[in-house]
Order: structure tokens, then sequence, then C-alpha cells
């Protein structure tokens, strides 16, 4: 199929361009003004921007083993209609991505039924070394660490292990960081006081700004003494802002970090109204937590923006403190809720787009995407500013049913969708039977 997408704004490498795009099969053609081709259908997108799709370094869809809550094709589907045209999926799936065996039934699923691009990141345990080396860096996202307490037999706190991972993986390791020892004295603190009856407001006390720090500085030492490729996800506290440079360019960088749209949008404020909807891993904490979070983002020391969209049923997020798990999904909100901020001169839309489609190509040396480029992937949104998008039931596609945004209306809305110079979603209908691609890497 050909494409040509006439009379947009091309966002793209900090610049704003009046143009046009052709596409041809999967790859960017040509980008100029006044294209024309008769053999190519054209997409009318004045007014509109156009941008590269996002590139979602952190999302669980919970496939295998967990599918009530989310699968590969429901949260595709949700990702494409949000703008997200690749995605990177974390391993604690049940059973838990430990072996090369199960992580490869992983992309040979998605090959199947992804509507978006994707890779899996291999997981890493306190007895799986030798798997984990197996890995292919060029076919594989990164290596996941969890230090700190997660599903299965995937939490890293052995210091040998620790020490062998840094050491000997050649590839990025991505590491969520919270220090699982202060998380067990806190808890045992809160229920001497409140018994299993715990406020969710004192979810950001229990895991707390000290056990964040204590786990990332950690595994920045490790990072510094091997010299491996670190990759933090979702900072959540003003203190670990310390732990990361903005003097050097991306490409320069050994150590990188990620922040997550929900740590951007509430504060420990929401508990009130949001209660355990708003509960993740790391907790959302202090406002000011929040305010310095985005000024990370916009000085460079906060590299990319994600989801880390975690799907669970409604059923189970309406349970007590304890029994809710921690997580929501986010991908079909995440660019809007980003160009809203954008409206409201928090952050340029040039900025958005670096941070959530530039930085995450060139942070894990993905291959020709991430921009609009001749000869690059055609993964291509067309954001519509005039028209606007609220968040109901009755529009959300992820297969959990509910959304954090319940009731907020953005300013902006998706009108279109390409992947890999497909069109895959279309005036708020995906258009169903064209499948994503496996992430490929220059490394």
């Amino acid at each position: 199929m050909k494409y040509l997408i006439k009379g947009g704004t091309i966002v793209n490498e900090g610049r704003l361009l009046h143009a046009d795009v052709l596409v041809n099969g999967q790859w960017i053609e040509k980008i100029g003004n006044g294209l024309a081709d008769s053999s190519a259908i054209e997409v009318i997108a004045e007014g509109m921007y156009i941008v590269p799709g996002s590139i979602d370094d952190q999302v669980h869809f919970r496939e295998p083993g967990l599918t009530h809550k989310g699968d590969l094709y429901t949260e595709s589907r949700a990702a494409v209609a949000g703008g997200i045209t690749s995605f990177m999926e974390m391993p604690n799936t049940v059973p838990n991505a430990l072996t090369q065996e199960l992580l490869q039934d992983k992309y040979d699923r998605a090959a199947q039924v992804s509507i978006a691009n994707y890779s899996f990141f291999m997981g890493a345990s306190n007895d799986n070394i030798e798997e984990v080396l197996k890995t292919n860096p060029l076919e594989v996202c990164g290596v996941k660490v969890f230090m700190g307490s997660s599903t299965g037999n995937m939490l890293v706190d052995a210091p040998d292990t620790l020490n062998k991972i840094f050491g000997e993986v050649p590839m990025l390791i991505a590491t969520h960081c919270e220090d699982e020892a202060t998380i067990r004295k806190n808890t045992g603190d809160f229920k001497a006081k409140y018994g299993e009856d715990v406020p969710i407001e004192m979810h950001p006390l229990i895991r707390s700004e000290e056990a964040c720090y204590l786990s990332s500085s950690m595994a920045v030492d490790l990072a510094k003494k091997h010299n491996a490729r670190l990759h933090i996800l979702h900072i959540s506290t003003e203190k670990e802002l310390s732990l990361f440079r903005n003097d050097i360019p991306l490409e320069q960088k050994r150590i990188t970090a990620e922040a997550c749209l929900h740590h951007l949008w509430f504060s420990e404020e929401d508990y009130k109204q949001k209660g355990t909807f708003i509960k993740w891993n790391p907790a959302v904490k202090k406002a000011t937590d929040r305010a310095a979070i985005w000024q990370a983002v916009l000085d460079n020391r906060i590299d990319v923006l994600a989801t880390d969209h975690a799907p669970h049923t409604l059923d189970e997020k309406r349970n007590t403190y304890f029994k809710a798990p921690s997580g929501g999904p986010l991908v079909q909100e995440a660019l809007i809720a980003l160009f809203e901020k954008a409206k409201d001169g928090v952050i340029s839309i040039e900025k958005v787009i670096e941070k959530t489609a530039h930085a995450p190509a060139i942070l894990f040396d993905i291959e020709k995407r991430g921009f609009i480029r001749e000869g690059y992937f055609a993964d291509i949104v067309l954001v519509n500013p005039f028209k606007k998008r609220r968040v109901e039931k009755s529009n959300i596609l992820y297969k959990c049913g509910w959304s954090p945004f319940e009731g907020v209306e953005f300013s902006h809305s998706i009108d279109k969708t390409f992947v890999s110079g497909q069109l895959v979603y279309s005036d708020g209908k995906i258009i169903e039977g064209r499948n994503g691609q496996r992430l490929r890497f220059n490394r």
C-alpha cells in the first residue's frame, strides 16, 4: 500500500515542519511540499500534527498466564489507539520469562496477534545468569532486573548475582529499584499501627523515598563499578534525580532514566479521590516529587517517558490496600495526556516527541524507528488538536475495561496510526488483521 499524508505539521527532531509524507509499503519514501502520487491513497492531515509513533519501553500486557487482566492482542490494540506503535514488555508474566524458550514463546505469540511492533525483556532471577547470558542483543531490548519485590521468582537481591549481572551482561539492564528490606520494615510498622486496614494514603510512606533511593543508588554504583549499561525505570522521587547526568548527549550515557505518566500526572493528594486505582509500585508520591521529575524531563536528566501499563480487573483494584494489586492501564491515554500538558505550557510538543519517540529509539539503538525520516519504517501518528476525547467506558479498549483517566476530557485525540506502513487505527476504529513487527537493534 501507498499513502500520501497531505497538509499536516510534522513534529520531528525539535522542529515543526509543514510538509507531506509519502509512505510506500513499510517505509517512509519521501518528505516534502507538494508531493503527488496517483497510486497512493491520500490522507488529508490539514491542521493535524504528524508525529513518529511512541515507543513505550515499559508495559505489562499480561500474556501468558494473566490474560484475565489483558493480553497481547487487546493491549496492543489499545496502544495503537493511543499513538503507541512499539512496545517493550516485561518478563513478570506466568510463567516468568526466565529462560530463552519461555522468552521465545512470547515473541511467537506476539507475531500472531500484536497489532503494534514489539520486543520483550529477558527476565533475571537469583539463579538464571546462564540463561540471561544467552540473550541476543540484536533481537532483544534488554534484561530486566527487579531490585524490589515482584511476581514469582523475580526479586534479585543476592549480592553475588547482582555483581554477575552487572559485570557480565553485555546489553542494556533495566531495573525496578525499591529496597525490599525497607519496604518490609515500613509495612510492619504500619501494620502495627493500623492492622490490615492500612489507608491507601500510606502507600508512598511504605514504598518510600528512602526505599527508592537506596535501591537506585545501589544500581548506579554497580553500573559504575562494572561499566554496565543501566536504565532505571519509573523514577518517582526528587532525591533519585541527583543520580543522573544531563551534561552529555544521550548517545554517550551509560546510565539513563525513565519517568512514567502517572508520576507526572498524579500526586499523593489524589489518593483521597482515586484510592487504589492509582496504586502503583513505585508509589505516586508528593507534588514536589512530581514537579522535580517534570523539571528533570525538561533538562534531560530523565531521558524517556513511558507508561508502565499494568492492567488489573476492577474487582482486583477495588480491594483493600494490601489486597489490591499495584498497576493500572495507561497506553491509550499517554500521548494525548502529554499533549494536554503541552497545551498547558508544561512541556513543548517537540519535547514530548523527543521523550516518547526519538529518545527511546536512541537509548535502545532501535533499527530505523522513532523518527520521521526517509528510509525509516513508517510508524506515524496523526494527532488532531481540534477534536476532543473524553475518556469513557464506551471508548476504553483495555481488556480490564477501566482507566484512571475516566471522566477526563483531553483537548487532543489520535486520528490515525500507521504501524510499519499499515494503517491500523483510523477515526476511532481499529483496522483488524494487520500485525506489527519484532523490533531489531543496532548494537
